[in-house]
């Protein structure tokens, strides 16, 4: 299946947003990656509602929103509302997953997990079937231009194992530390969409540095 670039708007310029959501509608990029923190969930944070309807107004791309935020069943339908095409919750956020889950797409959103870097890909087994997404954090999250973990290889690998196993549809998301020294061997590995932040938007040429990152996985 075609590999989908997600750039990362927390590594974006935000005294000039529109610049670069515009930046990213006219690249090769496939979505809007965007990162949702509370300072409780994760020690940083980051965009609320007016900026994502904002960021929406300008966008073309599909919305792909990431929650690292406690209690998130409370705001499904203000992201819904703001413009959310897909919207990720945490697997460690979430004592009633499955009840989560369901409300997302009772709103008419693509539901994803997020797993962190310590949590085994077997948490998912009894929901996997109900999932569009998986997410698996290759950083810690909280903080944009972290070291990639390596571990998250192999983690790939088995979330790719237990989708095929139960048939599931879901598509496999790497979120952290992905580079173009990387994302072959993650392409390899399973991945279908890729996030990437500080390497994109702290690059001389962000639009190239996403035709490359595309190439690299989808070559035309």
């Amino acid at each position: 299946m075609n590999k989908l670039i997600a750039p990362s708007l927390l590594a974006a310029d935000f005294g000039n947003l529109q610049h670069d959501v515009e930046m990213v509608n006219n690249s090769k990029a496939d979505w809007f990656h965007i990162d949702v923190m509370d300072g409780v969930f994760v020690p940083n944070i980051s965009f609320g509602m007016p900026v994502i309807k904002a960021i929406k107004k300008h966008s073309k791309k599909t919305m792909d929103v990431h929650l690292m935020i406690v209690n998130p069943d409370k705001f499904i339908a203000d992201f819904k509302k703001v413009g959310a095409d897909i919207l990720t919750v945490h697997y460690e956020a979430c004592p009633h997953l499955h009840r989560t889950v369901q409300a997302i797409k009772a709103e008419g959103m693509k539901a994803g997990v997020s797993l962190n870097p310590h949590t085994p890909i077997a948490v998912l087994e009894d929901i996997i079937e109900d999932l569009d997404l998986v997410l698996i954090m290759s950083v810690n999250p909280g903080f944009g231009g972290q070291s990639f973990i390596e571990n998250t290889y192999k983690k790939v690998q088995q979330l790719k194992a237990l989708i095929e196993f139960s048939g599931s549809n879901a598509l496999i998301e790497v979120d952290g530390g992905v580079t173009d020294q990387n994302i072959e061997k993650l392409s390899e590995a399973g991945v279908n969409a890729f996030v990437a932040g500080s390497f994109v938007f702290k690059s001389e040429d962000p639009t190239k540095t996403i035709a490359n990152l595309k190439d690299l996985v989808s070559p035309s």
